[in-house]
């Protein structure tokens, strides 16, 4: 029997959907003072820039050679030492694997906390503690990381087949040894898959951290915008777009061979 096709909403409702919309948007804008006369005024000022922009002083690369291998470094020491922390605790955060309750419910809550604080402030308040550099940048992505991967994996976790594990508990095994033989085989490639996703993530965070001092591009990108070397800023912004859509394409290759 056919099914009658689904009566399409009146438009007057898509029009108020819209105009509330709109109408918070515009309140939104008035609350924080955003004035479209600015961006009319200052539009001389900001074509200028832009056409420094457009204009990468390639000169310049020999002294970002370093810079880029310390993005390098922290991102990839960054996202092991993360993705080693994270595995366990994404099996704590989930209800499937983790049948205590209360452990579960802390481990949730100290894990929504940590995603709520922005990985700029983790590394401002670590310059502060250890100093600027590399070390200060690696910890903060670590935290950043450790929010992240939990998050996804563990959400992954909630939706596995459990019948492998029920299987296990009733043949008289632990909730360690059912999940580790049953649960973590179906999860592997999520896990693989999240890791090498913040591993991307890592790059880019590593620009926006670093203008707290925290290594680097991100100083690099600090000290030439402190002066106003537009063009070299632009090659700064350049390479850091090469950087990541390599590790774009080498992280799709990477989850082709390891997961399949």
């Amino acid at each position: 029997m056919a099914t009658r096709p689904v009566k399409p909403r009146p438009a007057w409702k898509t029009i108020v959907a819209f105009a509330v919309i709109a109408g918070i948007t515009v309140w939104a804008g008035i609350g924080v003072g955003a004035d479209v006369g600015d961006i009319i005024d200052n539009w001389g000022n900001a074509t200028g820039k832009l056409v420094q922009l457009m204009q990468p002083d390639y000169w310049f690369f020999p002294e970002t050679v370093d810079a880029i291998l310390e993005t390098l470094q922290m991102a990839v020491i960054a996202t092991a030492i993360g993705a080693a922390i994270s595995f366990p605790l994404s099996f704590a955060a989930s209800h499937v694997t983790n049948p205590n309750r209360p452990l579960l419910t802390v481990v949730r809550g100290i894990m929504n906390v940590v995603r709520a604080v922005p990985d700029l402030l983790y590394a401002a308040v670590l310059v502060a503690v250890v100093g600027t550099g590399a070390l200060s940048g690696i910890l903060a992505l670590i935290v950043f990381n450790v929010g992240i991967i939990v998050k996804l994996v563990s959400e992954a976790l909630d939706s596995v087949d459990r019948g492998p594990q029920e299987a296990a508990l009733a043949a008289g095994g632990t909730w360690i040894a059912a999940d580790r033989s049953a649960v973590a085989p179906q999860i592997f490639p999520a896990f693989v898959s999240q890791s090498l996703y913040t591993l991307e993530l890592n790059v880019r965070a590593s620009a926006v951290i670093g203008l707290v001092g925290a290594g680097g591009l991100g100083m690099l990108i600090d000290n030439v915008r402190t002066f106003y070397k537009y063009h070299q800023l632009s090659l700064i912004i350049l390479e850091i777009l090469v950087i990541v859509l390599a590790l774009e394409l080498i992280s799709s290759w990477a989850r082709r061979k390891l997961v399949g």
